[in-house]
């Protein structure tokens, strides 16, 4: 990027700005833009910066990019998008606008919602009256010239320029969707699921015990034979864990004596007793994956503005009704039941929802369910973010393996329709292909002679290791690949998608688990028994957040420690566990909390959007989304001026301080932003009032539109590659509903205008803290109940 003094740049870019605004299809002198207040605050519209962006080329000349319109996103990985420019040489007096198309490898940060596009390579320009000359600074400007940190683009902006209609989503087979046990309250209820039969752990010095496969507080008192129960400050007791649980007004003095560390700290602060409220809860414990409806009263139907359906507000959970007697509907962990009523029973109905569902609001207040909506556009989207890869690059000889141990000698079970088998001892995943063993650590592969190492950073993957089924509960290893081996031997570059965490594609959407049910592995060899425990797909009340592309998990109801089924982790190393936030990994688990991996302690994403592999923590392994965090740094440094996106485009052209510019950047204004390249090779703008096309210097309300006498491609200068005039000739007349480029300008716009849209409400929902709760797409949307318009 060549910077200029600010003064200089202004000009420049002023006169270009100017001849951009609308007009009566004449060309306007160059002229100072008019005023433009400046507008509000707006965290959603810099995200990434804004569009257009305006730089100085080396040849010394403006250029001015317009926001891309995506043409197509390969697997998340590759982009190709068009993009109108303006280009004007320090001596012009206007400036030439034309047309490139682009292609670049991305990357995207699911945190920041950014895309990054680097590197980029201009494959066909389309300009009129540039030099060869020009043209090639064109070209070498958006190829070489744009800064690393600039080549930024916000995802909401790509997501909804992509043509929805073109893409299938493929089902991951052999996920299940037998319904969980779900269970249904009007009163005060909690949920304690309990993964199989309750594990006792004993307790150093103490003649109290704790299960340890719970994600509750709950405690077994030898001596009496009664079990307690913590909720909150409360304390419940029963003479059988599934049985009738009543307040406790005393505890045994065992629980003063609990020892003083962090694993107790939760219930140390419930000591002693207070005085127990009028009414317990009821207790629901469950030994099989549960979910609970639990309502506040009597159900409250809310209509769904535009359909039938009723939606039930007075609950938590994503409930629905159609008309006031219908079957009801619930959804979690991304998959649909209905029943005749909230007794029961429960049905898949993914496949079967009415089409009522698809007419939910985005300003709904729980819009959110239309990811789980087969068809949707929502649906669609939260299928690609669920395909879009994580990457992250890992030195060979510097990283360090985790520590593996056993429990006894290592013991591996084959996996049913493979060649492989899976330890089962041990909190790794540890796959035997052959004679040799692979793990997967926090994404990344080691292979080992041994079953117990040493180990080293795998450079390649057995194929066999891909064909685990979701029926066993390794699978999820297979959406951790090696994408580059670098030919220096020194690193190598791992990708892992959604999978990984737990998050599946089926049924057209993107659910959570695979539905199958993993019974944990325990051992009672030692003082403490050993459990290794698998992320469930129910239990937790999961549900999409649009905000994050994530599956958030926990209410007050499920548990105090993040609803994941348990809440304690063992070490076979040092024999002992960690309880509560504390095996929670470093960020707590308190929350929103998503993709727990509970064998391991670890996130693979967190609230605080530490990503796949950010618990590394080391220079050793490089994340493929660190340029996120450097990006803004440096805008920040550099005094980036941004303004607030507006209309369907955003009127500021990006521009950066030059040397002796003071701490002030200029800002070139171009009305409302809607510069647009048509697939034809011409440039169009809309007025507001219909399209016009730039022709010979001005611009003209749109006829027929005529292909650019000046269509190359980089390398062949200014060769013309017109297209042929037979198939012109067959065209309609531009501007006639069946144009096809009219018609992808009018989609193209309405794009830009929901995309500027989008990110606006990403940021105020990331401002306001909706990114928490994620029920709506809508930051807002909470605000209106069961109605509003979709934008």
């Amino acid at each position: 990027m060549r910077f200029r003094s600010r003064a200089r740049q202004s000009i420049a870019c002023a006169t270009l700005v100017s001849f951009l605004l609308p007009s009566s299809g004449v060309l306007l002198a160059a002229q100072t833009p008019p005023a433009v207040p400046a507008a509000p605050a707006d965290p959603g519209a810099s995200i990434d910066g804004g569009w257009p962006r305006a730089y100085i080329t080396k040849a010394d000349a403006t250029l001015i990019i317009y926001q891309p319109q995506i043409a197509s996103w390969a697997g998340g990985t590759h982009m190709v998008a068009y993009a109108a420019v303006g280009y004007q040489p320090s001596a012009a007096k206007k400036p030439s606008l034309g047309t490139v198309k682009i292609e670049a490898e991305t990357s995207v940060s699911m945190d920041d919602r950014l895309v990054r596009f680097s590197p980029v390579k201009v494959t066909e320009t389309s300009f009129r009256d540039l030099s060869k000359e020009q043209l090639q600074d064109v070209v070498a400007e958006i190829d070489n010239g744009i800064p690393d940190y600039e080549r930024l683009i916000a995802l909401d902006r790509v997501l909804a320029n992509l043509d929805k209609s073109q893409i299938t989503p493929k089902s991951r087979e052999g996920l299940k969707s037998d319904p969980p046990a779900i269970f249904f309250s009007t009163r005060p209820a909690v949920l304690v699921n309990v993964d199989g039969e309750p594990v006792w752990s004993p307790i150093k010095d103490n003649d109290l015990k704790f299960a340890v496969n719970t994600n509750w507080d709950v405690f077994s008192h030898e001596p009496s034979k009664t079990y307690y129960l913590r909720n909150d400050k409360m304390w419940l007791k029963a003479s059988d864990v599934k049985g009738t649980w009543t307040k406790a007004t005393s505890l045994p003095d065992s629980f003063s004596k609990l020892p003083p560390d962090d694993n107790w700290a939760d219930v140390r602060a419930a000591l002693p007793v207070k005085q127990a409220p009028a009414s317990a809860p009821r207790v629901i414990v469950s030994t099989t994956p549960a979910e609970l409806i639990l309502l506040s009263g009597a159900p409250v139907y809310v209509p769904v503005t535009g359909t039938r359906l009723q939606w039930v507000k007075n609950t938590e959970s994503d409930v629905f009704r159609l008309g006031m007697k219908g079957p009801v509907y619930f959804l979690v962990s991304g998959r649909w039941f209905s029943a005749p009523g909230f007794g029961g029973p429960w049905t898949f109905a993914t496949p079967t929802l009415p089409a009522d569902f698809e007419k939910i609001s985005l300003e709904h207040p729980r819009s959110r369910v239309l990811a789980s909506v087969p068809g949707t556009p929502q649906a669609i989207e939260a299928v690609l973010l669920a395909e879009v890869p994580q990457t992250a690059r890992v030195n060979k000889r510097e990283l360090k393996a985790p520590e593996v141990s056993y429990q006894g000698a290592p013991e591996f079970q084959p996996i049913p329709s493979t060649t492989v088998a899976r330890a089962v001892n041990t909190d790794k995943d540890i796959i035997k292909v052959g004679d040799l063993y692979y793990m997967c650590f926090q994404g990344v592969w080691f292979m080992s002679r041994s079953a117990s190492g040493p180990w080293d950073v795998a450079s390649s993957v057995p194929s066999a290791i891909y064909e685990i089924p979701p029926s066993s509960p390794s699978h999820n290893v297979t959406y951790v690949t090696v994408v580059e081996d670098d030919s220096d031997d020194e690193w190598v570059t791992f990708a892992a998608v959604a999978g990984y965490t737990g998050l599946m594609i089926g049924w057209g959407c993107a659910v959570w688990g695979t539905g199958w049910y993993y019974p944990p592995y325990v051992w009672y060899g030692g003082f403490y028994p050993g459990y290794y425990p698998f992320y469930p797909t129910y239990g937790f009340g999961a549900w999409y957040n649009p905000w994050t592309g994530v599956y958030g998990r926990g209410a007050a109801w499920y548990g105090p420690y993040g609803g994941a089924g348990v809440a304690a982790r063992y070490n076979p190393v040092t024999g002992t566990y960690a309880r509560g936030a504390a095996a929670w990994g470093p960020y707590g688990a308190r929350g929103v909390a998503s993709a727990y991996n509970p064998r391991t302690g670890a996130y693979a994403r967190t609230a605080q959007g530490s990503g796949v592999y950010g618990s590394w923590g080391t220079t050793s392994v490089q994340r493929g989304n660190q340029w996120a965090q450097t990006a803004r740094v440096t805008n920040r440094a550099t005094g980036t001026t941004t303004r607030a996106t507006r209309g369907s485009g955003g009127g500021g052209a990006i521009t950066r301080n030059g040397p002796g510019a003071g701490n002030n950047g200029g800002v070139a204004r171009t009305g409302s932003g809607d510069v647009y390249a048509g697939r034809d090779g011409n440039v169009y703008r809309n007025t507001g009032s219909g399209w016009q096309k730039y022709d010979n210097g001005s611009w003209n309300s749109v006829n027929r539109p005529t292909p650019q006498q000046n269509r190359a491609t980089p390398s062949t200068g200014n060769r013309a590659t017109t297209p042929s005039t037979g198939n012109r000739a067959t065209q309609p007349a531009a501007g006639t509903r069946s144009d096809p480029t009219v018609n992808q300008l009018n989609s193209d716009r309405a794009a830009r205008t929901e995309g500027a849209n989008r990110t606006r409400d990403y940021g105020n929902a990331r401002s306001s803290g909706a990114t928490r709760s994620g029920g709506s797409y809508r930051p807002s949307g909470g605000a209106r109940a069961g109605g509003g318009r979709r934008r």
